[in-house]
């Protein structure tokens, strides 16, 4: 297969017909076509060959190459006798965003952004390896916190109830079963609770700079002059130990049943099976932890700035959920990708019955972030859409190519709090793609449609 091999069949579509006629679809304007690497495009069309695949395949705007599964990449299969990979699913367990808001006006805070992120810096433990700093979380039980996830937060005082419609699933996922777990992901678990971590992960404050609809933008709670937050966190090394487990086991069962294997990063068990059945509850349990994570780096926020805040929405964006798509269950697959329930959907809260649920879609940390919402045309992707801009230059060639002066440039009316440039500069918005160009693609051809635009005033980074 060569990238050439994929054709355009309508607007930002490109498809390709695999040898085991799976369709594959990338959805992409031709710019962003054509700065694509082949090397995504073919762990597409190894997704495909995966037992009991429902297609199409699917690579999103900000697809590029992962491990096993693209960063961007829907891979839907049978619900009842297909397979589950901790490869599609990815090392970061429900790595997810969330967007909160304040009534604090930026005037209040503008001369006082650099000590308002070193505070909260203090609390979140950004960087790798970093170990829970947030004394209050420290009392909790983390086989409860793995188990029911922000329900049991909340009823420790870590919020409201009202929070959980807020959050995809209620912030818990029931099948999360800590018993599962291998005593070294506990372990993380416990230290890690309430932590940022490093590489792509961040708390920016933020400010609206556009409402494309200002009804909805209201409705949702995002104002003109009234600062945000944006929390880009997972499950830390706790989903790193899960998926590292059950890839390397279900390897080995795999070659111990002679069954095929299109690469390693696939791995993949029935998910009717015992193992896949474990791998279910052991990924539920991490994505449990990252839910409470987000929710209680939200405490950690409001108490550093002295008021409450409201949650706006909570989306993961690695996980493998069920979901019944025109009468049929299925497991989907989403890394790097969003959920994306349209208005009327029967899954979402009341609350957002009339306008589907917010998506919340960042761009870079010197550029800005889109709140969208989808469309019933989502129905073609199994409702998923990008979880980012997406990157376009490896971690090695951003260090390699971007140099301290761009960088500060690129960030300049920017307060940040991080631990060197040197030690972000692979997160510069050079390395990554244009966000306009990337959300465009879905909305263009009418799958999404922008509510706002958010930019940033102030970045944490590990």
């Amino acid at each position: 297969m060569k990238k050439n091999d994929f054709k355009m069949t309508e607007q930002n579509i490109y498809s390709y017909m695999s040898p085991d006629n799976i369709k594959v679809e990338v959805f992409l304007s031709p710019l962003l076509f054509e700065y694509l690497e082949e090397s995504s495009l073919k762990q597409l069309l190894d997704a495909s060959e995966l037992p009991g695949v429902i297609p199409p395949v699917i690579g999103m705007p900000d697809i590029h190459e992962g491990f096993g599964l693209p960063i961007g990449g829907v891979l839907a299969t049978d619900g009842n006798d297909g397979i589950i990979s901790a490869g599609a699913v990815g090392m970061d367990i429900n790595c997810g965003v969330r967007l909160i808001n304040t009534d604090i006006d930026y005037g209040d805070i503008k001369d006082e952004l650099p000590k308002l992120l070193e505070k909260i810096t203090s609390s979140v433990s950004p960087g790798v390896g970093g170990k829970t700093k947030y004394l209050k979380a420290k009392s909790l039980d983390i086989q409860n916190v793995l188990e029911q996830g922000v329900p049991y937060l909340i009823r420790q005082g870590f919020g409201n109830m009202e929070d959980l419609d807020h959050i995809e699933d209620g912030g818990v996922i029931s099948e999360g079963d800590s018993s599962v777990l291998s005593h070294e992901a506990v372990k993380r678990a416990k230290e890690q609770l309430a932590t940022l971590g490093s590489g792509n992960h961040f708390i920016e404050i933020c400010l609206l700079e556009t409402d494309f609809n200002q009804k909805e933008a209201n409705d949702l709670g995002i104002n003109y002059g009234k600062v945000c937050f944006l929390i880009h966190t997972g499950s830390r090394g706790i989903g790193h130990q899960v998926c590292t487990e059950y890839m390397d086991r279900m390897k080995k069962a795999l070659k111990k049943d002679r069954q095929p294997l299109p690469t390693k990063g696939l791995a993949y068990a029935e998910i009717k099976s015992p193992l896949g059945r474990e791998y279910f509850s052991a990924m539920a349990a991490a994505s449990n932890f990252a839910f409470a994570n987000r929710q209680l780096l939200t405490t950690a926020i409001e108490e550093a700035i002295g008021c409450k805040t409201n949650l706006i929405y909570d989306v993961p964006h690695n996980i493998a959920k069920f979901e019944t798509i025109d009468n049929q269950k299925l497991l989907v697959h989403r890394k790097g990708a969003t959920r994306a329930f349209p208005a009327g959907h029967s899954a979402l809260a009341k609350k957002f019955k009339n306008t589907g649920q917010p998506v919340i879609i960042p761009g870079t940390m010197g550029t800005g972030s889109y709140i969208m919402l989808g469309t019933e045309n989502l129905r073609r992707t199994f409702y998923s859409v990008n979880h980012g801009a997406g990157r376009q230059l490896s971690r090695k060639q951003a260090k390699k190519s971007i140099t301290k002066k761009q960088f500060k440039q690129m960030m300049n009316g920017i307060e940040m709090s991080i631990p060197g440039v040197k030690n972000v500069i692979d997160e510069a918005p050079q390395a990554y793609k244009d966000v306009d160009e990337v959300v465009n693609t879905l909305c263009d051809i009418g799958l999404t449609k922008k509510i706002a635009r958010l930019r940033p005033i102030g970045v944490i980074k590990g």
